[in-house]
């Protein structure tokens, strides 16, 4: 049976060589439209995301501008994303305290970014790892699901727990790119529903893949 340290380190390799640049497919220009994009992306696809904020951005280009806005304002512009009415009141409510107790500056510290409205652990994660390369592991739906496939992770049943199991053996240096990694090999290979493990490298290390063999089932659907 492999061990967790070797299975890491396989794991680590293939994606250095397969997948060398992984970056967030959400599109911005700096921390203030990073953190809007990641609100809104609770629930709803970068796609969405990406079709919402050039529109929201181009009416309130910076926190300030953001914080000077109506709730009813904001919904009108995010409407098409999930959750609408809770996106728009976080979004006035981080932009204000921005404004008013970070001076518009995006903070570097998960715990402090945590203060801000509409910012949980994964949101606050993703901000420090994307905008200030720190050591942050976001576990989101995808990172979730393919670290317990892949055998990264063991009975973890919370985000937090799966966060912790990936920080103690991926190298320092590589945890906000792995962070990526995880997700896009979730949002395109290994898909909930029907894992497209014919096409994935990494199959003769998934654990997922090695029950469904042993089964004598079709791993590939």
């Amino acid at each position: 049976m492999m061990r967790k340290k070797e299975r890491f380190e396989k794991v680590v390799a293939w994606f250095q060589e397969n997948m060398p640049i992984a970056e967030t497919e959400l599109k911005y220009d700096n921390p203030y439209e990073l953190l809007v994009a990641v609100i809104l992306s609770a629930q709803c696809t970068d796609k969405r995301v990406n079709q919402i904020t050039p529109y929201l951005f181009e009416k309130y280009p910076s926190a300030f501008e953001l914080s000077h806005a109506t709730q009813e304002e904001i919904f009108e512009l995010i409407s098409s994303c999930s959750y609408p009415n809770n996106k728009a009141k976080h979004l006035l409510g981080m932009a204000i305290m921005l404004v008013n107790e970070f001076k518009e500056i995006v903070p570097d510290d998960v715990k402090e970014l945590q203060k801000l409205p509409g910012v949980g652990r994964k949101t606050a994660n993703v901000i420090a790892s994307v905008v200030y390369n720190k050591p942050a592991m976001a576990v989101d739906t995808h990172v979730f699901r393919v670290s317990d496939r892949l055998g990264l992770t063991t009975n973890s049943k919370t985000p937090l727990e799966t966060e912790k199991q990936l920080v103690k053996y991926i190298p320092r240096e590589l945890i906000a790119t792995a962070h990526h990694w995880l997700i896009l090999h979730g949002r395109y290979v290994c898909i909930a529903r029907k894992p497209k493990c014919a096409d994935c490298g990494l199959k003769e290390l998934c654990k997922y893949f090695s029950r469904k063999a042993k089964k004598g089932e079709e791993a590939s659907i």
